[in-house]
């Protein structure tokens, strides 16, 4: 209906209109998420999986990423080189069309890559959008050809430079620092990561990466493909076997690739991907994978008396406890849902996927009569626990003591009925807890102090984690519930705040607590809701002990000590003769060390540690769930040696310890 109350003058002339790459340049979050640190690095993700696209189409086994002494980026690949004649619809060179304009590539039709993981025809245009200078070299037809850009807009036509006999497309970038106003400086180990993951999902295919200005140089090459990803996956678990599973096998033009293995775990690893992008939210590929994993399990477990005629069958969740899988299937048009690609959902894949892994799986089985049995007996044991663990949660229920009106005893809750306005801190031991009890506002501010060291969940299946009175706490505190009842719109606080002794067990405590929200309430990280508070280290109290600063840090000491020592202007041979005890020459009265909440008072512990205006909170944060997993299980896992080695390796880095 129109409004015939708006006078406004609204015309053609109000209509903007954005030729060519000026709606990236406008508007870049569109096309790379973001101008901070993640959209930096898309940048280099666009350029590097049109290398991969080459290798996926069988063009290329090779891609090179170079960081720069002066700040660029260079990626090359050993594809065919992106075509140099006169493009018939733009009428200029096919290069200068890719790069200048949007949609525009190889993935759009007329044979160019049957399989693609980009399909916005977007990436090497966007790049050069949003870069200060970017030169393009093409090596092809036994030629070198050569054009450089600013800002996007061309700076020379396309050239040949000079003689080469091999092919490939080389594209050297710099970002445009008026768009990256974060940062424009590139990360090793992120670009490190990305192109391992590449070189796991396209097997054959060799990814390197050169930081010239340390001289660094890593490359990643595995023969093996997604069967070394699950092997990578699963460094540090114990698996009940070492045979990995692995099935490559196309299907009317989609090929469908799997690997698989068990461990000891309790929780499920699977990673799905199409053409090689990362489906964090699965979609068909994974459906189909579940529904012919739970078929095929059952009808071996029947078949060899595993499990008996009245018995029920195994369920989906018990035949994938400790399982490592990779679900990779490449086709020619994949249909994601929503422009992030979180979820596939093309129909016809989960039959696909279905029909190659009940077929080969059976096979597998069949052929390893041992691993079968071993799979099938973990299983067992799975559902045992899962009926164990119904029983007591619905005991628990039975008894109000995860649901209903009824709070935990301990804890001293906040009057404010609103989320958005509350926050809860879990605080170690009765006596720290008794002072932020006292020292809170209590208007949004809740305490539960937690007895000893909680549980680690890292080794325990549900039912023994709802026998622990301290994990029981905490659940029925957050109001969230666990597993098939967990819903975070219950969420009774914006803010859950671990708040620990600044010492070797708090640091513990703050582990255990950390492994419960990854392992059972991950969105709770996911959403921003999980941070570590950070008391003071240490208490500068000045002459007449009527006020005194706080130092979070070693660093932070050594700062205010040599501020107060240059403001005092105090000779440098009186400073040295000080040593340990350099407060005095600082003008302070004492120095005390901190090694526990318990030793500060309430007013102290909400001044430091939980005064919003003055506290310091570290949020909880998982960059790369992958890498989050293995430290968790590194950590809190049944490895010791990996544990051990991983402390050695980092005992320099320790400057004073509390033994």
């Amino acid at each position: 209906m129109a409004n015939k109350t708006n006078k406004s003058n609204y015309s053609s002339e109000q209509i903007t209109v954005l030729e060519g790459l000026e709606p990236v340049r406008k508007r870049p979050g569109m096309y790379i998420g973001g101008t901070g640190v993640e959209g930096l690095h898309h940048l280099v993700w666009e350029i590097v999986d049109n290398g991969i696209d080459e290798a996926l189409a069988g063009y290329a086994n090779e891609v090179v990423v170079t960081l720069l002494a002066d700040g660029g980026v260079k990626v090359i690949d050993n594809g065919r080189g992106i075509p140099t004649d006169t493009h018939p619809k733009t009428g200029k060179s096919t290069v200068e069309t890719v790069l200048t304009v949007l949609h525009a590539g190889g993935k759009f039709g007329g044979g160019g890559y049957k399989v693609s993981g980009g399909l916005h025809g977007v990436g090497v245009s966007v790049v050069n959008a949003l870069s200060a200078k970017l030169t393009a070299r093409i090596y092809r037809d036994g030629k070198i050809y050569e054009q450089l850009y600013e800002y996007g807009v061309p700076k020379t036509e396309l050239k040949v430079v000079g003689k080469n006999d091999l092919t490939g497309t080389e594209i050297i970038f710099y970002p445009d620092e008026t768009i990256f106003k974060e940062t424009i400086e590139f990360n090793y180990e992120t670009i490190l990561d990305r192109l391992r993951h590449a070189a796991y999902l396209t097997k054959g295919v060799r990814t390197t990466l050169i930081d010239e200005a340390s001289g660094k140089r890593y490359s990643f090459y595995f023969e093996g493909g997604i069967r070394s990803y699950v092997k990578h996956l699963n460094i540090g678990k114990e698996v009940l076997d070492e045979d990995i599973f692995y099935v490559d096998k196309t299907v009317d033009d989609v090929q469908v690739e799997i690997s698989l293995q068990y461990t000891d775990a309790y929780t499920e690893t699977i990673k799905t991907f199409a053409n090689n992008v990362l489906n964090p939210d699965g979609g068909t590929h994974l459906t189909g994978f579940r529904s012919a994993l739970t078929r095929v399990i059952n009808d071996y477990a029947r078949k060899q008396g595993l499990i008996k005629e009245k018995e029920e069958n195994l369920s989906g969740e018990d035949t994938r406890e400790g399982l490592t899988a990779i679900i990779l299937v490449k086709l020619p048009d994949p249909q994601f849902e929503g422009q992030t690609k979180n979820k596939l959902g093309n129909p016809e894949v989960r039959g696909y996927v279905e029909a190659v892994l009940n077929e080969y799986l059976n096979y597998y089985l069949d052929e390893h009569p041992a691993i079968a049995r071993k799979i099938i007996g973990k299983a067992l044991l799975s559902a045992r626990a899962r009926k164990a663990a119904r029983a007591a949660r619905e005991n628990i229920i039975r008894k109000g003591l995860l649901e209903g009106a009824s709070m935990p005893g301990k804890l001293a809750d906040c009057s404010s009925k609103d989320p958005k306005n509350s926050e809860l801190y879990l605080v170690e031991g009765d006596s720290a807890g008794g002072s932020a009890k006292s020292g809170r506002d209590s208007k949004t501010q809740a305490i539960l102090p937690l007895r000893g060291k909680v549980l680690n969940v890292e080794r325990a299946r549900l039912d023994k984690m709802l026998a622990n009175n301290e994990i029981l706490n905490l659940i029925k505190a957050l109001g969230v519930g666990i597993e098939d009842s967990y819903d975070i719109t219950g969420l009774r606080y914006d803010r859950i705040i671990i708040m620990t002794d600044a010492d070797v067990d708090g640091a513990h405590i703050s582990t255990l607590l950390m492994t419960f929200f990854f392992r059972f309430m991950k969105s709770i990280i996911d959403e921003g809701h999980l941070y570590l508070a950070k008391p003071p280290l240490f208490e500068l109290v000045k002459p007449g002990r009527k006020t005194s600063l706080y130092a979070y840090s070693d660093e932070e000491l050594d700062s205010i000590l040599e501020k107060s020592i240059q403001e005092r202007k105090v000779d440098e041979s009186v400073v040295k003769d000080a040593k340990d005890e350099r407060y005095k020459a600082a003008g302070f009265a004492e120095q005390k060390r901190y090694k526990g909440l318990g030793e500060m008072d309430a007013e102290q512990l909400f001044e430091t540690t939980m005064n919003p205006e003055k506290r310091v909170l570290i949020k909880v944060n998982v960059d790369d769930a992958e890498k989050a997993d293995a430290i968790f299980n590194k950590l809190m896992g049944t490895e010791v040696e990996l544990r051990k080695n991983f402390i050695q390796s980092r005992a320099k880095f320790v400057k004073d310890l509390d033994i």
